[in-house]
C-alpha cells in the first residue's frame, strides 16, 4: 500500500486516500492490478467489471516509469479480463488536460462522448470516453 500511495500522491492533485483503495479491495466487482518492473511497483490500474461494463477509475504510473508502456500493459490485461467475462463496453473520465492519457485511451478504441464541465474539485473539466468491447449482435463469427 505505501508504494501505491506514493505513486498516487505523485500523480494527482487530489489523490485517493488509503481508505479509498481499501474500499475498492473489498468490492467483489472491483479490480486493482499492479505492474512491477525491476522489483518496483511501476503502475497500477483500478477498475470495475459489473453489469456488462468496465469502468476504469484510476490509472497511475510511477514518475520513473512513465512513457514506458506500463499503463498500456495494464489496460491490455484489463481488456482481456473484461473479454473473458463477456463485458460489452468500457467507460472512463479523464482530465481534459491529460493529453497523454487521452491519446492512450484512443489507441484502445475509446471515443469522446462529452465534456463534464468543472468535474474535478479544482475546476478542471473531464472528458467522458467510452469503448465498445463486444457487440451483443456479434457472436464472434
Amino acid at each position: 500500500m505505501p508504494a501505491v500511495l506514493a505513486i498516487e500522491n505523485s500523480s494527482y492533485p487530489r489523490p485517493w486516500s488509503e481508505q479509498q483503495f481499501l474500499q475498492e479491495l473489498q468490492a467483489s466487482y472491483a479490480r486493482i492490478n499492479l505492474l512491477f518492473l525491476d522489483s518496483d511497483l511501476a503502475a497500477y490500474l483500478c477498475y470495475w467489471l459489473a453489469s456488462g461494463e468496465m469502468n476504469i477509475l484510476n490509472v497511475a504510473t510511477a514518475p520513473g516509469y512513465r512513457r514506458k508502456g506500463g499503463a498500456r500493459k495494464l489496460l491490455e490485461y484489463a481488456f482481456s479480463q473484461a473479454e473473458a467475462m463477456n463485458i460489452e463496453s468500457a467507460y472512463l473520465e479523464v482530465r481534459t488536460g491529460n493529453v497523454g492519457a487521452i491519446s492512450l485511451y484512443r489507441d484502445f478504441g475509446f471515443n469522446d462522448d462529452c465534456i463534464r464541465r468543472a468535474y474535478y474539485s479544482d475546476g478542471e473539466d473531464a472528458l467522458l470516453m467510452s469503448c465498445a468491447l463486444k457487440s451483443p449482435f456479434n457472436d464472434g463469427v
